[in-house]
């Protein structure tokens, strides 16, 4: 009986599977608006959907299953949908019109910096040792102004505003991809690995900072000021600051008291309920400040802590991260998928375009190994931390389709040619580090053994979580 119950889900799998193959230009002919004398507006958002999901899901498999970011397949998978139609197949040109599908990947943007800050504490942030800070503070300034000449280089009839965009898409240092190949190895506990970790939650902070900036002196352009005076760049750090540091200070006093009085709310998924308003809230108030909503969603969770929220657990709640998770698989996918589809692989046809692409990731990844001259500790593998700063990750694609979205004097702050070589860049980057981290730190390893005595008794104990 269940060998039967199996051939008939297969079988109707494979039957919904075609029908939604079949379905694809029906939808696809009604346009992209949806709108059509059968009116498939609700139709092609969950055709749209479904094809997404499906892309991201498969694409993480094969990445994973070669020991990469499931995020790499899920943007991969994205360039190749967005592709199609150079195959003939223009079956999914218009999902990337679907506007409802833009804001559920804007909502799932917000849900990753609010997890990355959830990952993060304060508390942490302040341990992380003069080492940490220093790698972060040339890990932010050679990244920028090498991909800032790069792209004066390349695209000099571009504005400078662009040129210092592109910068910042270099600076930041993907947290959870360093942290998931370090988890693998067991080297979370490393004095390189918390350096790195310490280094790149900074660099996230400071990144974002330098988004805050050059999007408030791109909007002072564009609402018709005559100059950009030093002034205005000072207020508008300023303001980035004051939000950072007055919400952590402010958050971490309302905070105890908002989930005092959520505690006594009766019903189910009240702590994930107020942790969602209190993401979205701060998000909106940076906003309003003029900075990204994702800075806003960034740190409230840096100021959400287990502690906070005690008594739901004590009740039998799960935690804010577990419960956080369904969405998060559901809306952060349709951020990576649709950022891939935004890529024109015609314009690589473009020799410039890959020169470009290519000196840009030349640019990332020496910009990172600068930042390992930070280190200022004895018997730090110094190689290994800047290759652990490497990956750009989600982190750079955020930055490139803030820029996508942002308007100067009426056209796109990152043209589609420049996004392309942005995406290109983020992937590289992305791909290389597991293999070239794992190679640094386990050349280390060799080396203390063959090196005898103290040395190779340390490294046997530092290995020792790899096996457990």
């Amino acid at each position: 009986m269940i060998r039967v119950l199996r051939y008939v889900l297969v079988g109707a799998m494979f039957v919904a599977c075609l029908g939604i193959m079949f379905a694809g230009p029906a939808l696809a002919s009604s346009g992209a608006d949806g709108s059509s004398e059968g009116g498939h507006g609700l139709g092609t958002l969950l055709y749209a959907l479904v094809i997404i999901l499906l892309a991201a899901k498969l694409g993480g498999h094969v990445m994973e299953r070669f020991g990469q970011p499931a995020v790499l397949g899920e943007l991969i998978f994205g360039v190749i949908l967005g592709n199609m139609i150079l195959l003939g197949v223009p079956w999914f040109e218009f999902v990337k019109g679907q506007e409802a599908l833009m804001v559920m990947a804007e909502i799932g943007v917000i849900l990753l910096l609010f997890e990355v800050g959830l990952e993060s504490t304060v508390a942490d942030m302040m341990k992380v040792g003069l080492s940490s800070l220093l790698v972060a503070i040339l890990g932010i300034t050679a990244p920028f102004f090498m991909g800032w000449g790069v792209a004066a280089w390349f695209l000099p009839e571009s504005s400078i505003y662009v040129h210092l965009f592109i910068g910042a898409t270099l600076t930041a240092t993907s947290v959870g991809i360093t942290a998931r190949v370090l988890k693998d190895m067991g080297r979370l506990q490393d004095k390189e690995s918390r350096i790195i970790l310490g280094a790149a939650v900074i660099d996230d902070i400071m990144g974002l900072v330098i988004l805050a900036v050059i999007s408030g002196v791109i909007a002072s352009v564009n609402a018709g000021t005559a100059g950009v005076s030093s002034g205005l760049v000072l207020w508008i750090i300023a303001k980035a600051m004051i939000f950072l540091v007055g919400a952590v200070v402010l958050g971490g006093w309302l905070i105890p008291r908002i989930f005092k009085v959520a505690l006594k709310v009766k019903g189910t998924g009240v702590l994930l309920t107020v942790a969602l308003i209190f993401c979205f809230g701060v998000s909106y108030l940076a906003e309003l400040a003029g900075l990204a909503s994702i800075v806003g969603a960034f740190a409230a969770g840096l100021i959400l802590e287990n502690v906070h929220y005690k008594g739901f657990t004590e009740r039998g709640e799960h935690e804010l991260e577990e419960l956080l998770h369904p969405l998060a698989v559901f809306l952060i996918p349709l951020f990576f998928v649709q950022m891939g589809m935004g890529v024109d692989l015609m314009s690589f046809a473009d020799s410039g375009v890959l020169m470009f692409a290519g000196v840009l990731t030349v640019a990332a990844i020496v910009g990172k190994q600068l930042a390992s001259l930070g280190v200022i500790d004895k018997g730090v593998n110094r190689v290994a931390v800047g290759l652990g700063m490497i990956p750009r990750g989600e982190v750079g694609l955020i930055f490139a389709s803030i820029g996508a979205a942002m308007m100067l004097k009426g056209e796109p702050v990152i043209q589609p040619s420049v996004y392309a070589a942005v995406v290109i860049m983020v992937i590289v980057t992305t791909m290389i580090t597991p293999p070239v981290l794992k190679w640094s730190m386990e050349s280390k390893d060799k080396k203390s053994n063959q090196g005898g005595g103290a040395n190779s008794s340390h490294a046997k104990k530092e290995r020792q979580p790899a096996g457990v």
